[in-house]
């Protein structure tokens, strides 16, 4: 009798098993990683952004809060609606996120504005009406809040762009980036530019 041989599995089966097998190989090995760690960066970015906005968006009410108690105090009033028009009309895209120049441009109006707002906030002190307004002590509490928002947002940012240029610039990242990634430069982080600039400023009164 003729000998029977053992019917072979289809060629797309092994070819499908392959690839499954190559697939859970290549995530164990953190070939996921650099893209990984760079949406965790725009995310960060994203939060920064929102609260810097979240600023932004608190600075008109204060100011006329402000002017209905101190009107003569006009420059202090026009530095703080000048810095933040300046600040607002500086915004960082994705793609803007490697250019060191606008990251320079961004954080300094950010910290014009900043400067403009302590400026602002001590006006009160000279005013004991102001200080006792309901509405400027809300405004002044949800300031607070966003200076803090705002530190932790920069922090988290500066701490993700962290990760992600240690993975492209250590093993076995390295390796992904030179034969999958090579198009995915470093990414910029923050640079103090002021003194303490990585905490929130002091805007409570005693």
């Amino acid at each position: 009798m003729p000998t029977r041989h053992p019917t072979l599995p289809d060629p797309r089966i092994w070819r499908f098993a392959l690839v499954m097998i190559m697939a859970m190989l290549l995530t164990g090995c953190g070939v996921n990683n650099i893209p990984t760690y760079d949406e965790q960066v725009k995310s960060s970015w994203a939060q920064v952004e929102n609260q810097y906005q979240r600023r932004a968006d608190l600075v008109p009410n204060l100011v006329e809060t402000v002017k209905g108690f101190a009107r003569q105090e006009q420059e202090t009033l026009t530095a703080v609606v000048e810095a933040r028009s300046k600040a607002t009309s500086i915004q960082i895209d994705a793609e803007s996120l490697d250019d060191p120049e606008k990251m320079r441009q961004f954080e300094q109006a950010q910290q014009q504005l900043t400067g403009a707002l302590s400026r602002l906030m001590a006006v009160s002190e000279r005013y004991p009406d102001l200080k006792s307004n309901q509405n400027f002590l809300a405004l002044q509490s949800q300031l607070e809040g966003t200076e803090n928002r705002i530190a932790v947002a920069r922090r988290d940012f500066i701490t993700s762009v962290e990760r992600y240029n240690t993975e492209i610039r250590t093993f076995p990242g390295r390796l992904w980036h030179s034969f999958l990634y090579s198009d995915m430069s470093l990414r910029e982080t923050f640079e103090a530019t002021t003194e303490n600039a990585d905490q929130a400023p002091q805007v409570e009164f005693e």
